[in-house]
C-alpha cells in the first residue's frame, strides 16, 4: 500500500497525491460503518489498481485537528481573509471565524485585503486586532503589498484561507502562485456580496512543506459547535485574560456584579464591537442548546 495525502473529493471520489501520482480513490465501506468520512487534509494508506491506475483508500490516520466547515483535517493555520471594502468589513463576522480557530487551536493569522480600497479604515481594524494579540497582515492583490509576507507565513504549514465571498482569497492565492489559475469573482452591485468562484474544497501544494486549502465562501458560521457557553469566555482571548480578575469563577461577564471584563470594556481595553460579539455569540449559543 502506498501512503498519501487526499487533496480533493468530488461525488464520491477522493484524490489522492502520492510521492509519485495524483491517484482517483473510492473509499472501502468499512469507513461507513464506523461513521467516518474521509476528508480532506486527511493522510491516508492506499492500495492502488494498477491496471487503470485508480484505488481504494484502505486507512485514515488519527486526524491532528479537524474543522467542521469547510470539512477539512490535519489543518496547522487559519487565514481568515476580511476586505476592507467591497464587500465592506463584517467584524461581527471575523470575530466567528476567530472563535472557531480558537476553539480547534490553530495558529491563527488576519489578512485584511483590499487595503487600497481604504487604508485609514484598515489600519484602525489592524490595529484593534494587534493589540488584542493576533498577527495581522495588510494585502492588496493590485498593488502587491504585503503579498511576500502573506507567502512566507505558509512555509510548514497546511493553511485554509477561510472567510465570506467576495474578499479575494482566490486572487490572493493566484498572487502567491500563478499557476494555481483559481477563479476568481466580482461583489455583486445588487447584493454588495461576492459571487462564489470555488466550488469545493481542495488542497494546493506550494511546495514539499506547504498546502492551502482554498475553500467556497460563506456569509454565516453558525456556533452549534460550542457544547457549553461558559466555553466562549475562552475562545476571545483579550476576555479569557481579564476574566481571571473577576470576582466569580463562573463569571459569563454578561451580568454579575465585580466583573473585570466589563471594567475594561469601560476602561478601552476590551473593544466594544468584540464584547457586543461576545455577549451577541452568548444568546446564539443558548438559542442552539434550547433545540
Amino acid at each position: 500500500m502506498v501512503e498519501g495525502i487526499i487533496i480533493k473529493g468530488i461525488g464520491g471520489f477522493y484524490y489522492v497525491k502520492t510521492e509519485e501520482d495524483i491517484i482517483e480513490c473510492r473509499a472501502r465501506g468499512l469507513f461507513r460503518e464506523e461513521n467516518l468520512t474521509p476528508l480532506i487534509g486527511d493522510r491516508v494508506l492506499i492500495r492502488i489498481n494498477h491496471e487503470d491506475n485508480t484505488g481504494y483508500i484502505e486507512k485514515i490516520f488519527p486526524r491532528k485537528t479537524q474543522l467542521l466547515r469547510p470539512p477539512v483535517a490535519n489543518v496547522t493555520q487559519v487565514i481568515i481573509v476580511m476586505s476592507i471594502k467591497k464587500p465592506i468589513i463584517n467584524t461581527w463576522l471575523l470575530d466567528k471565524f476567530l472563535v472557531m480557530a480558537e476553539k480547534e487551536g490553530l495558529n491563527i493569522l488576519i489578512c485584511i485585503n483590499k487595503l487600497d480600497l481604504d487604508p485609514n479604515k484598515a489600519k484602525e481594524i489592524m490595529d484593534m486586532y494587534m493589540e488584542i494579540g493576533y498577527d495581522v497582515i495588510g494585502t492588496s492583490t493590485k498593488t502587491k503589498l504585503g503579498i511576500d509576507k502573506l507567502r512566507e507565513s505558509l512555509n510548514n504549514n497546511i493553511s485554509v484561507f477561510a472567510g465570506p465571498s467576495g474578499v479575494g482569497k482566490s486572487s490572493l492565492l493566484n498572487s502567491i502562485n500563478n499557476d494555481f489559475e483559481l477563479k476568481t469573482g466580482d461583489v455583486s452591485a445588487k447584493t454588495k456580496r461576492g459571487r462564489h468562484t470555488t466550488r469545493h474544497v481542495e488542497l494546493l501544494e506550494l511546495d514539499k512543506t506547504a498546502y492551502v486549502l482554498d475553500t467556497p465562501g460563506f456569509g454565516s458560521l453558525n456556533l452549534s459547535f460550542i457544547e457549553d457557553e461558559i466555553e466562549l469566555r475562552d475562545y476571545f482571548i483579550e476576555i479569557r485574560k481579564y476574566g481571571l480578575d473577576c470576582r466569580f469563577i463562573s463569571c459569563l461577564h454578561e451580568n454579575e456584579p465585580d466583573c473585570a471584563v466589563k471594567k475594561q470594556v469601560e476602561l478601552g481595553n476590551i473593544p466594544e464591537t468584540r464584547y457586543k460579539s461576545y455577549l451577541d455569540f452568548l444568546q446564539e449559543i443558548r438559542k442552539y442548546r434550547r433545540y
